[in-house]
């Protein structure tokens, strides 16, 4: 048995995200309950010179999309900018899930061999898609859903491994 681009990323990036949904109404419902705007756990880091959860989601969306658009060779399409509350967060999201899922199987699959030029902080990298797939797209997805994950179980909210990967 063979298993495709499309079979290995879109599934994944779909579990996660929508993992990472379900977390985010998680914080909201612990801040209602314990008695705090929640817009502080917008801002919650778990170190000073560390992104905050808001941040956090942003970039874990932002490498799903960057990640499937360039594996499908389309361009990477424009998501919700708006990062101040939790529903700006979850149509952030929303709009993620909407991409990834519409994305045409074959010219995934057709991805892992395709020659891309991709950012690498201020120059440009030529690699092939599976190569930015394991080096840049995967890692970069995981730890950032990882660490919003992360900050907000530090801040109290009742999380457990199932809530970040999601129920099999």
């Amino acid at each position: 048995m063979s298993l495709s681009m499309h079979d290995l990323a879109v599934p994944l990036y779909v579990r996660i995200l929508e993992a990472l949904k379900a977390t985010l109404d998680k914080a909201v419902a612990h801040a209602k309950a314990s008695g705090y705007d929640e817009a502080v756990l917008l801002e919650a880091r778990l170190y000073p010179d560390m992104w905050p959860v808001r941040q956090q989601v942003a970039a874990c969306t932002s490498f799903a999309v960057r990640g499937i658009a360039r594996l499908a060779g389309v361009p990477v399409p424009q998501i919700s900018e708006a990062l101040d509350t939790f529903p700006d967060l979850q149509r952030r999201i929303d709009e993620t899930l909407a991409f990834v899922r519409s994305a045409d199987r074959a010219e995934i699959d057709a991805g892992p061999e395709r020659a891309l030029t991709v950012p690498w902080g201020k120059e440009q990298k030529a690699m092939t898609g599976l190569a930015y797939y394991q080096a840049l797209a995967l890692p970069n997805f995981f730890f950032h859903a990882t660490t919003a994950y992360d900050i907000l179980r530090h801040n109290g909210v009742p999380l457990a491994k199932a809530d970040f990967t999601g129920p099999l």
